[in-house]
C-alpha cells in the first residue's frame, strides 16, 4: 500500500514538473524582442486572444520583415505605430488578417494591429499604446503586451500632432526576433 502511494505521489510530481516545463516553453515561444537604439522591448504575444495575428507576426519576424522598419507615427500620450515597409503609413506585407477583436482593454503597453476602416484590413502594421485608450477596445485586434522595456518605447521620437503623428527622421526597429530564435 505504501509503495502504491509513493508511486502515485511520484507520478503526480512528474506531471506537475512537465506542466511547469511546458508552460515555460510556451512562454518562450510567445515572446518577441524588439531591439531599439534605446534598448530591448519584450512583448508577450497572446495567441489565445488573436491566434491568426500572432501566427502572422511570427512568420513576418522569422522572415526579417520588421528589421530596419521605422515607427512612422508616434503620438504623445497615445501610441507608437510601426511595421510599414514604406514608412508612410500606407504599406504592408501584402496579406490582410481577419479581425480578432476581444474584450481585452487597451492599457499601457498593449500591442494591437493597425488597420484601415475595414475591420479585416490589418496587415503588418502594429501599435503600442502609451496609456489607457478605451475607445480602441473591441475595435482593434490585440495580439500582445509589453512585459519589459516600455521605458524604451517611451523614448521613441514623437511626430507632429498636426500631421497625424507622422515622424520626421523616425526611430527604427533595429531587429525583431522571437526568443526561441535567440542564441544562448
Amino acid at each position: 500500500m505504501l509503495f502504491k502511494r509513493l508511486m502515485l505521489i511520484l507520478i503526480l510530481s512528474l506531471f506537475s514538473i512537465c506542466d511547469s516545463v511546458n508552460a515555460q516553453l510556451n512562454k518562450q515561444q510567445n515572446r518577441l524582442l524588439i531591439e531599439l537604439k534605446y534598448g530591448t522591448v519584450i512583448i508577450e504575444m497572446l495567441p489565445k486572444l488573436a491566434p491568426l495575428h500572432v501566427e502572422r507576426i511570427k512568420d513576418l519576424v522569422k522572415a526579417g520583415f520588421y528589421d530596419g522598419l521605422v515607427f512612422h507615427r508616434v503620438i504623445e500620450g497615445f501610441m507608437a505605430q510601426g511595421g510599414d515597409p514604406t514608412g508612410s503609413g500606407r504599406g504592408g506585407s501584402g496579406r490582410n488578417i481577419p479581425a480578432e477583436f476581444s474584450k481585452e482593454p487597451h492599457v499601457r503597453g498593449t500591442v494591437s494591429m493597425a488597420r484601415a476602416s475595414d475591420p479585416d484590413s490589418a496587415d503588418s502594421q502594429f501599435f503600442i499604446v502609451f496609456q489607457t485608450a478605451p475607445w480602441l477596445d473591441g475595435k482593434y485586434s490585440i495580439w500582445g503586451r509589453v512585459v519589459a522595456g516600455m521605458e524604451h518605447v517611451d523614448k521613441l521620437k514623437r511626430g507632429d500632432k498636426a500631421a497625424g503623428g507622422l515622424v520626421e527622421n523616425p526611430d527604427k526597429i533595429l531587429r525583431m526576433t522571437l526568443t526561441t530564435d535567440v542564441e544562448g
